[in-house]
């Protein structure tokens, strides 16, 4: 059997790789899906529509690959996080379409968590904030809105699942209804240290425990595939959310590692080890994937605003055409000229955690040009990962000795210089790119002994380029402060409405 087979069931698109043992890519196939938007701040996806994609790749990448069932040694799934689905047990049939970790429909019910005074029994026990990001309001609110819904799932009669969950259930007829340990823990219904669903949360959210997947380990033998998808069963044997598969897929498994995620946002991780710590620092805490026996963690900080901003200046200021053009222009100058771009433009995340705050430019004169800006753009990215690696650092206690990088911005040689400037860490760019369809590859080949350990898979990740810190200490702690200062002006900045009467 020459082949894993990595399903990455994203937020646009489903897609299928294959991997040979020596970490080559041997083949892709990809399909974007439906986003659907019922109100403002509402997204939704169709969950049949994501079966038939995702199936749909997975037989195109094995047909265009020559490969039979036979030559496939497993399945590993990686996915978006926090997506809630129910659906029907008899029969399959979802009850409402998925809500997207995206949507903002239970914010209102977050607030009346956080003013009842349950922040610190949900952060204690699940390592999260309570936010309408995780799935266990929007599970709340499917069980509350759609009619009939409540009675049949107290019955035993609905599952709940996230992406991971619903794939595998299709995959294998409804045999298995289980979900991976990574995916669970972004729920804000499992117990991170005991690695179980809460009673206590449960009750506190009313939701049954009669709805929810069996918890498994993130490498492991879920159960096989139904002959008519691939013309024979294949193992299912991995599985872990899209920044814990990234984390694996960087081969970031000991204590202290960190991957950083560059797209749309960023999403750090820093791999803490077999114990859980509660943040100091507004982080979250969360279960990192493994292939080991015992439980492993990860610290996460997201930045909401990375590539994005990069697109703003493509399509909202018309200062590229492409964002190809990124670099060379933010090169075009020496530096930022003073120009500092706080990119705010959806409030900032961790550490800060201003959802008032707004993208702001500071320090701009007469001389000021579309080079200052473009490159003090790329440097508010930086400054934004810098402040989470900060924060990640006092919580943990160490200091680390590199930052791993992937996404599409870790592409930009200025931006990964810069960062690593500002930060006074090197910072690794790897060949394979490819790292969250990778992790789900190691977990599942693992789980099959296609890789034998956390040796063979370590000796197949290759550095493609290190930048090495060369700012001086005087130079970062100048431009580190004047960048506190500008991100103190962006804060609090009360939406427009707010002023409509002054």
């Amino acid at each position: 059997m020459g082949v894993v087979v990595a399903l990455d069931q994203g937020t646009t698109s489903s897609r299928a790789i294959a991997f040979e043992q020596s970490g080559a890519v041997l083949g892709v196939a990809q399909r974007e899906f439906t986003q659907h938007y019922p109100r403002p701040g509402w997204v939704e996806h169709d969950a049949d529509e994501i079966w038939q994609s995702q199936l749909a790749v997975a037989q195109e990448v094995m047909a265009s690959c020559g490969l039979s069932a036979d030559d496939v040694a497993a399945i590993g799934i990686t996915n978006q996080r926090e997506t809630v689905l129910l659906w029907d047990r008899s029969t399959g049939q979802p009850i409402h379409r998925a809500i997207v970790w995206q949507d903002r429909r239970t914010s209102e019910f977050c607030d009346s968590l956080r003013d009842q005074g349950h922040s610190d029994l949900i952060q204690s026990k699940t390592g999260l904030l309570i936010d309408a990001y995780f799935s266990a309001t929007k599970i709340r609110w499917l069980l509350d809105q759609v009619p009939g819904v409540r009675q049949r799932a107290e019955r035993g009669e609905i599952a709940f699942g996230t992406m991971d969950s619903w794939l595998i259930w299709k995959l294998t007829g409804g045999r298995v209804h289980v979900t991976d340990i990574t995916n669970a823990s972004r729920t804000m219904l499992l117990d991170i240290a005991t690695g179980q669903w809460d009673d206590e949360l449960l009750e506190l959210l009313n939701i049954p425990a009669a709805i929810l997947p069996e918890v498994r380990p993130s490498s492991h033998v879920y159960g096989e595939t139904e002959t008519q998808w691939f013309g024979g069963p294949i193992k299912i044997a991995g599985a872990a959310g899209d920044q814990q598969s990234a984390l694996f897929g960087q081969n970031c498994t000991r204590h202290g590692m960190a991957k950083n995620t560059y797209g749309t946002g960023c999403f750090m991780l820093m791999n803490i080890g077999d114990q859980p710590q509660v943040s100091k620092h507004r982080l979250l805490t969360t279960v990192a994937a493994s292939a080991a026996s015992k439980r492993e963690y990860a610290l996460e900080g997201s930045v909401f605003v990375a590539g994005a901003a990069v697109q703003w200046l493509r399509d909202g200021l018309g200062i590229i055409e492409s964002s190809s053009e990124i670099e060379p222009l933010a090169r075009s100058v020496p530096d930022s000229d003073g120009v500092y771009v706080v990119p705010a433009l959806a409030g900032l995340g961790a550490p800060h955690w201003d959802s008032y705050a707004r993208g702001t430019i500071v320090g701009l004169t007469r001389g000021t040009n579309r080079g200052h800006i473009a490159r003090a753009t790329l440097e508010g990215i930086a400054y934004q990962v810098a402040d989470v690696l900060d924060a990640m650092q006092q919580d943990a206690g160490i200091s680390i000795k590199e930052l791993r990088v992937d996404g599409g911005a870790s592409a930009n040689d200025l931006l990964m210089q810069f960062q690593a400037d500002i930060m006074k860490t090197p910072v690794v760019r790897p060949q394979m790119t490819e790292t969250t369809s990778m992790g789900a590859a190691y977990l599942a080949g693992l789980a099959v002994g296609f890789w034998q350990d956390l040796d063979q898979i370590a000796s197949i990740w290759k550095t493609d380029r290190v930048f090495e810190p060369a700012m001086s200490d005087a130079d970062v702690a100048l431009r580190r402060e004047r960048w506190a200062e500008a991100l103190r002006r962006s804060k609090s900045w009360q939406p427009e409405q707010q002023h409509d009467a002054t």
